[in-house]
């Protein structure tokens, strides 16, 4: 794998945390799909293009602002990119900052992201890549 998907990943994530949910979307596939799972989601889902993928950003525009995703490390594992970060948020009501931490495991296909997976922790993380490596 190159590094040009690390790549892709960082200024994806530079662009969301710029441009919003709407700077992030070049980045994607038609087909993308991301998956929330219920250790981090009040309403675990699965969100499949632009659509969905608005969808699910607008859960979160309901009750706050100033979403942006704090990177705390980018490696390539495999055919992915795992990332190692905290979803920051202040509330709308309250004003008050959240933080919740979490890793994304992207998977890219000719230059753009076709999948997002989530997950609580780092192994958890690194268990699911290598289980579907060996898949």
């Amino acid at each position: 794998m190159s590094s040009s998907n690390l790549e892709i990943v960082e200024r994806g994530f530079e662009a969301f945390n710029s441009e919003g949910i709407e700077g992030i979307l070049p980045f994607l596939d038609p087909d993308f799909e991301a998956t929330t799972p219920p250790e981090l989601a009040s309403e675990p889902d699965t969100y499949r293009g632009p659509d969905g993928i608005r969808r699910w950003f607008d859960s979160f525009y309901e009750v706050m602002d100033e979403i942006r995703w704090d990177a705390r490390g980018f490696r390539e594992v495999g055919e992915r990119v795992v990332v190692e970060f905290t979803l920051r948020a202040r509330g709308k009501t309250t004003g008050l900052d959240f933080g919740q931490e979490a890793v994304m495991v992207w998977e890219l296909q000719d230059g753009k992201a076709i999948r997002l997976s989530l997950y609580p922790t780092l192994d958890q993380a690194l268990a699911a890549v290598e289980q579907e490596s060996s898949a």
